[in-house]
């Protein structure tokens, strides 16, 4: 779900723009977007109401990173005995002019899959942001 629309308390707020200035401390030239659905019946089914999904536009196509636009997905388990959120990973995926580049998943082997993968030290910086994140919820 849009970050924009999970913002329900303060708490919430400055997590997302935590992640956002961690986004941005490994890539400066990114700009962020909280809305990257559109609102659109069919975009809206695919939607998971239990994430926090970030969008990341670079000024263009970059070879490094495979893409033009990362999205974040930072998904959650809601548990009904305890009325809480746990972070149980993120999905992140690069996007170029015929689509999907590449995705890395913490949920399964933390590997990058997809025809273009990024640099390899773009990877590493990918993979450490994706543990800061991680902290980040770890930590309250």
């Amino acid at each position: 779900m849009n970050a924009a629309e999970q913002v329900r308390s303060v708490k919430v707020a400055s997590k997302i723009a935590a992640v956002v200035n961690l986004f941005k401390a490994e890539f400066p030239d990114a700009k962020a977007d909280l809305k990257p659905w559109r609102n659109d019946p069919d975009t809206q089914e695919w939607l998971d109401p239990d994430s926090i999904d970030i969008g990341f536009h670079f000024p263009g196509w970059s070879p490094r990173f495979q893409g033009r636009s990362i999205l974040v997905q930072i998904r959650f388990y809601q548990d009904p005995l305890e009325d809480s959120y746990q972070l149980i990973g993120m999905e992140t995926a690069a996007f170029n002019h015929q689509g999907e580049a590449w995705r890395l998943s913490t949920i399964a082997n933390w590997q990058f899959e997809g025809k273009y993968l990024p640099a390899t030290d773009v990877a590493e910086r990918l993979k450490g942001f994706s543990r800061q994140v991680f902290e980040l919820f770890r930590n309250g």
